[in-house]
C-alpha cells in the first residue's frame, strides 16, 4: 500500500492541482488551528509581535535562496538534463543539494551573529525586552532555512516526476511540528517553544519527502563541484530571482517597521490578515502553478510553443474560475471568519475588528494576486528570471514609496494595506504584458 502511494503519479495538471489543493486546505486548516492556539496563548501582545517579526528573518533566507533561487531554476534545468542525459541529471541533483545546503548554512550563521543589529532595523518600535526575545527567536529559527534548502531539492524531484502526494504532505507535517511546539513546548519554554516547533516542522518537511525522492531515482552521492557548468548556470539564473527576493523581503521588513509604529498588536493583526489572504492563494493559485510548472518546463525544453501557450491559458482560466468565489467569501464574511478563528482567549473584540478590516482590504487584491505564481513560473520555464525580477523591484518600490508617504503623514493602518493591494495589481498587470513578448522571443529563437 505504502509502495503504491510512493510510486503514484498524477495524470494531468488538474489532477495534480486538485491533490495539491486538498493538502493545501488541510495545511491551511492546520495553519488556522496554529493561529488560534497562538491567539489563545499569547493574544495580540508583545510576545506574539516579537515572534511574527522574528519569523521574517528565516523566512527571508528561505524565500531569498531556497524558494526564490533553487525552486525557480531547478525544474527547467533538471528537465533539460533529463531530456539529454539522465546520469548527468542525477549528478547535477547531488551537486546542487550539497551546494545549496552549504551556502544557506553559512549565511544562516552570519545572520545569527548579526541578529541584534537586524532586530533594530526590523522592529524599531519594539521595547528593549521585545528585542531581546526577538533576537533569541531569530537565532533559533535560522536552522529551518537550512533544512528547507535540502527539502527543496527533493521537492523539485517529486514535482518533475509528478509524484505530488508526499510533496503536498510536507507543509502539513511542517504545521503539525509548529502546533506540537505550541501545545507541548510552550508550557516549558514560553514563546521560544513556538520557535522550536518551527525547527521540528522543517525537519519533518525534509524527512517526509525523502522516500519518494529515492523511488523517483535519487541516490545520494558525495558530489561537490562549485565550478560545474550546471551549477554555474543555476546560479546565473537564480541571481536575478535572488535580487527580486531581496526586494520582496525588504518590502516586508519596511511594512513590518511601518506597522510597528501603530498601536501594540498592529504587527500581529497584519500577520493574521495576511494568513487569511494566503488561504485562496494556497489552495488555488499555488497548486495550479506548481502542477503546471513541470509541464511548462518540459514543453519549453521540447520547444513546443503551441502546447505551451495552450497549457498556460487553460491553467490561467481554471485559476480564475476557482479564485473568484473564495475572494468574495473572504470579503463578505470577513468579520465572521475572524471571530470564528481568532476571537478566543486574550484576542479581544478590538483585535478582531482591526484584523477583519485589514482582511477586507486584502480580499480585494486576491483577484489579482492569484495569477502571479503561475505567471512567474511561466517566465521561469522559459529560462527567464530577469523580467519577473525587474517587475518585482518596480512594484516593491511603488509599495514602499506609497505606504511611507501616507503613513509617515499620519494616515491609518488601512492605507498601509491599500498600498500592498495596489502593488499586487500592478505586478499582475506587468507580468501579463511582458510575458506575451517573452513567449514570442523564446520560441522564435528555438
Amino acid at each position: 500500500m505504502i509502495s503504491k502511494i510512493l510510486n503514484w503519479k498524477t495524470a494531468s495538471i488538474t489532477q495534480g492541482a486538485s491533490l495539491l489543493a486538498i493538502f493545501s486546505m488541510l495545511s491551511a486548516g492546520l495553519g488556522l488551528v496554529r493561529d488560534r492556539l497562538l491567539a489563545s496563548q499569547f493574544g495580540a501582545g508583545a510576545e506574539l509581535d516579537a515572534y511574527f517579526a522574528a519569523f521574517r528573518v528565516p523566512d527571508f533566507l528561505y524565500n531569498l535562496l531556497v524558494l526564490g533561487g533553487v525552486s525557480a531554476v531547478f525544474l527547467p534545468l533538471f528537465a533539460e538534463y533529463m531530456e539529454k542525459n539522465k546520469e548527468q541529471a542525477w549528478k547535477f541533483v547531488n551537486n546542487l543539494l550539497h551546494t545549496v545546503a552549504i551556502l544557506v548554512g553559512v549565511l544562516a550563521l552570519l545572520v545569527a551573529f548579526f541578529a541584534p543589529f537586524l532586530v533594530n532595523l526590523i522592529a524599531p518600535g519594539f521595547s528593549l525586552e521585545q528585542k531581546h526575545v526577538m533576537v533569541t527567536l531569530v537565532q533559533l529559527m535560522l536552522v529551518s532555512p537550512v533544512l528547507f534548502a535540502v527539502s527543496s531539492v527533493f521537492s523539485g524531484i517529486l514535482q518533475y516526476s509528478s509524484r505530488f502526494f508526499w510533496y503536498a504532505l510536507a507543509p502539513v507535517v511542517y504545521n503539525l511540528g509548529i502546533i506540537g511546539g505550541i501545545i507541548f513546548l510552550t508550557p516549558l519554554f514560553g514563546i521560544f517553544g513556538v520557535g522550536l516547533g518551527v525547527v521540528i516542522g522543517a525537519l519533518l518537511h525534509v524527512l517526509i519527502q525523502l522516500p519518494s525522492a529515492i523511488i523517483s531515482g535519487f541516490s545520494w552521492k558525495p558530489v561537490l563541484n562549485f565550478g560545474d557548468q550546471g551549477i554555474r548556470k543555476a546560479f546565473l539564473l537564480a541571481l536575478p530571482r535572488t535580487i527580486g527576493g531581496v526586494a520582496y523581503h525588504f518590502n516586508l521588513v519596511v511594512m513590518t517597521a511601518l506597522a510597528s509604529l501603530f498601536a501594540t498588536g498592529s504587527v500581529t493583526a497584519l500577520g493574521f490578515a495576511d494568513r487569511f489572504q494566503q488561504f485562496p492563494i494556497g489552495i488555488v493559485a499555488i497548486p495550479f502553478a506548481l502542477a503546471a510548472f513541470p509541464v511548462l518546463s518540459r514543453l519549453s525544453a521540447r520547444r513546443d510553443k503551441a502546447q505551451f501557450v495552450s497549457t498556460l491559458f487553460s491553467t490561467f482560466f481554471r485559476v480564475a474560475l476557482h479564485a473568484l468565489p473564495l475572494a468574495l467569501i473572504l470579503f463578505f464574511f470577513r468579520d465572521l471568519l475572524v471571530d470564528l478563528v481568532l476571537k478566543v482567549g486574550k484576542f479581544g473584540q478590538a483585535d478582531a475588528r482591526l484584523t477583519a478590516s485589514l482582511l477586507g482590504m486584502f480580499a480585494l487584491g486576491i483577484l489579482f494576486q492569484v495569477f502571479i505564481p503561475l505567471l512567474i513560473r511561466a517566465f521561469y520555464s522559459l529560462h527567464d528570471t530577469k523580467t519577473p525580477t525587474l517587475i518585482s523591484i518596480a512594484t516593491v518600490a511603488f509599495n514602499i514609496l506609497f505606504a511611507s508617504f501616507f503613513v509617515l503623514r499620519g494616515a491609518s493602518i488601512l492605507v498601509l494595506h491599500l498600498s500592498i493591494v495596489l502593488s499586487g495589481v500592478l505586478q499582475c498587470a506587468l507580468l501579463v504584458f511582458f510575458l506575451r513578448f517573452r513567449i514570442a522571443a523564446f520560441f522564435k529563437n528555438a
